[in-house]
């Protein structure tokens, strides 16, 4: 079969009139589902990344190097998009994941900024979570210019591109005003990829405060997907009042099956109740109070029958359907990947007619086939790329290859001990950007992706 982006979204057959299907023979489990890839990996002399054969790696960027605005590369790189900008150029635009004690590994040194940030510590330091921004030319892929163009911010985790070509940068931390910073955090804040500087960090509080980690838009509708790192997380959804303008509000939503005698946890922490395999029918229930002081938004909405997920971490949007990983989901706890297919009324009124669906479309019960996935994008092959984030004393991180069948195969091998994050391609598809959380490196990789064995 040729594949392409569209095999991961290929015909949904008929649903039973109990508002699923089961397909065994396209969602497989266990320690049996594999694939041979790209082919064996191949031993990287330099100790850093394992790839098959016809592939190779390139580091463009790197902890403590210094920028373009004379500041120096963050440490703890996670979250990543890459943009399309004029002239052959691409943008890629990068979290960091920086707590507020982590001055040291900041884009400032030892020595504060006095650049304007969005908060700072009790004793007036500028807190140095953020993002930057990298300019390259799309064939050479030299740098042209690199950035700090966000800042002031905690754990950076994850994210999402816009289709109007800007980052939303997610901070998954809930640190309170007072705990030795002076503002409320768990917001979004919005970075245009052509922003060359610092942008002015408005969080956006109607998308809600807790404990972020993806976001994912539906270029035809506009409302965006967002997951939630918690053990008994939630999957949302934000309906902006004016699509592309979501610091404008909006309506933030909760999933929830849309039978009553269903078990709302799709977690199968001990007993299954989420079949791999199985569709349901889906409802969505609006979430009230979203800045959340107490922190309670996910249990609020479990409360009024919102599906529990282990942990929710990276989602992609496909060709009229989502993915999303919950890094420690299964029997095995070593993760699951859900596909959501939205409603062809999703948002309106008519929905209630023609619901939205959820699947669990792989789960993982051995670590040797995937373990801990966490950001996730779509090859040009049509297969998810996934980065492994265990937490093991001694880590084995992979990026772990899923085809449209649900079969698991390893692209590459992190040789040392940090997670891969980040994971996404250039616009011509010919480079995949992925980085190495800490130190920090931001590896190019190219190879023939459309090629598999």
């Amino acid at each position: 079969m040729q594949l392409n982006r569209r095999n991961f979204t290929g015909g949904l057959t008929a649903l039973a009139m109990s508002g699923f299907a089961q397909h065994s023979s396209l969602v497989r489990r266990g320690a049996a589902m594999s694939h041979k890839g790209h082919g064996p990996l191949q031993v990287d002399p330099n100790g850093l990344l394992d790839l098959p054969k016809g592939f190779s790696y390139r580091v463009i960027s790197e902890f403590r190097g210094v920028m373009s605005d004379g500041n120096r590369v963050p440490d703890r790189a996670d979250g990543m998009g890459c943009f399309a900008m004029p002239d052959g150029k691409i943008a890629l635009v990068r979290n960091h994941e920086l707590k507020a004690t982590h001055l040291d590994d900041g884009p400032f040194g030892k020595v504060p900024s006095t650049l304007a940030a969005y908060d700072h510590s009790n004793d007036g330091k500028p807190l140095v979570g953020g993002t930057t921004t990298l300019l390259l030319d799309e064939q050479t892929l030299d740098i042209e210019r690199e950035h700090l163009s966000l800042v002031g911010t905690i754990r950076n985790c994850a994210g999402g591109t816009t289709p109007w070509g800007s980052w939303l940068s997610c901070e998954e931390d809930m640190t309170r005003a007072g705990d030795g910073v002076k503002r409320d955090h768990g917001w979004i804040f919005e970075v245009p990829a052509a922003h060359d500087g610092l942008v002015d960090p408005v969080p956006l509080k109607a998308m809600g405060r807790f404990n972020h980690e993806a976001a994912a838009i539906d270029p035809a509708t506009g409302i965006v997907y967002l997951t939630e790192d918690r053990n008994d997380s939630l999957f949302y959804r934000f309906i902006p009042n004016v699509p592309g303008k979501l610091a404008k509000g909006g309506q933030l939503q909760a999933m929830a099956f849309a039978s009553d005698t269903i078990d709302n946890d799709s977690r199968n922490w001990g007993e299954t109740s989420f079949q791999p395999g199985v569709w349901q029918f889906v409802r969505w229930i609006d979430v009230n109070d979203v800045e959340s002081p107490k922190d309670d938004l996910r249990e609020r909405g479990a409360s009024g029958g919102a599906v529990k997920f282990a942990r929710g971490e990276g989602i992609v949007y496909g060709d009229g359907e989502l993915y999303f990983c919950c890094t420690s989901g299964g029997t095995s706890k070593e993760g699951q990947i859900m596909r959501y297919r939205p409603s062809r009324f999703e948002g309106q009124k008519e929905e209630a007619a023609a619901p939205g669906l959820l699947q669990l479309f792989m789960e993982s019960v051995d670590r040797r086939q995937y373990s801990y996935g966490d950001n996730l994008t779509i090859a040009p092959n049509g297969h998810l790329i996934v980065c492994e984030d265990q937490y093991s004393a001694t880590v084995d991180n992979h990026l772990r290859g899923v085809t449209p069948r649900g079969e698991a195969y390893a692209l590459a091998r992190i040789r040392v001990q940090t997670e891969p994050a980040g994971a996404c391609f250039s616009p011509d598809g010919r480079t995949m950007f992925v980085n190495l959380y800490s130190p920090t490196k931001t590896l190019a990789i190219s190879g023939p992706w459309n090629k598999v064995l």
